[in-house]
């Protein structure tokens, strides 16, 4: 029998709870669009499942989201974030008791590195691992670590914040480092897909590890921007 990885994500905040605020961005926007972008990411991987805490603007309590997560028996929680506090870069966190040697450590690690790999193109300042006692780590039974992508109320990073193909550079970093701490193997390649909600072409070369580009070059008679559930277009 196949063994599944299964992965809880966590778009923080939600609902009434906005999270950090500036720049005219909401966190808790921010980290559901980062969410979905790496859920529909690993939509293209082997033996995969993913949950999510939630997949709308709701209001969750953190109790809410471990419960669900450990209910589940995840492998793996990530929660995503923004950071605030007129700093700038990338940091990620797990569980102060849980040394950088141990098994989380080392996949907290795996895809720190991997995530600022994925932005070296944006100069990013690299914040480091850092250790915190923060609920979703302490009360989750699996493997997790809690990731603050950028400041929210530093013009610098929030005029990143806004751009969707930096956003999608960070969702395919967390991808990437999934793929490496618990060794996931993408599916198999076909000639044709067909099109399902919410899909986009980047979505669908990032998750079949097709350059970019290369759709829109297969399908000169496909508008990018005007996609149909159920259509067929050519990635080969």
């Amino acid at each position: 029998m196949v063994s599944m990885t299964k992965i809880f994500i966590d778009p923080g905040h939600g609902g009434t709870d906005s999270g950090a605020v500036g720049n005219g961005l909401l966190e808790k926007d921010l980290t559901l669009t980062i969410a979905k972008k790496i859920q529909s990411l690993l939509q293209g991987y082997e033996d995969v499942e993913v949950r999510m805490s939630r997949t709308t603007d709701k209001t969750l309590s953190l109790n809410q989201r471990t419960n669900a997560a450990n209910n589940w028996n995840a492998d793996f929680l990530l929660s995503v974030h923004i950071n605030a506090g007129s700093g700038t870069g990338y940091e990620d966190y797990r569980y102060n008791t849980l040394a950088i040697s141990s098994r989380t450590g080392k996949i907290h690690a795996t895809i720190h590195n991997a995530i600022m790999d994925e932005l070296a193109a944006y100069n990013i300042v690299d914040r480091g691992t850092k250790a915190s006692d923060l609920h979703v780590l302490r009360e989750s039974n699996m493997d997790a670590i809690l990731t603050e992508s950028l400041f929210i109320d530093t013009r610098k990073d929030a005029a990143l914040l806004k751009n969707d193909e930096f956003l999608n550079a960070v969702a395919a970093g967390h991808v990437k480092g999934l793929e490496r701490a618990f060794n996931l193997k993408k599916k198999a390649a076909v000639s044709t897909y067909k099109i399902k909600s919410g899909d986009t072409l980047w979505d669908i070369e990032e998750r079949l590890n097709i350059d970019h580009g290369t759709l829109e070059k297969l399908n000169p008679n496909v508008n990018p921007s005007k996609l149909s559930i159920g259509q067929t277009i050519r990635i080969k």
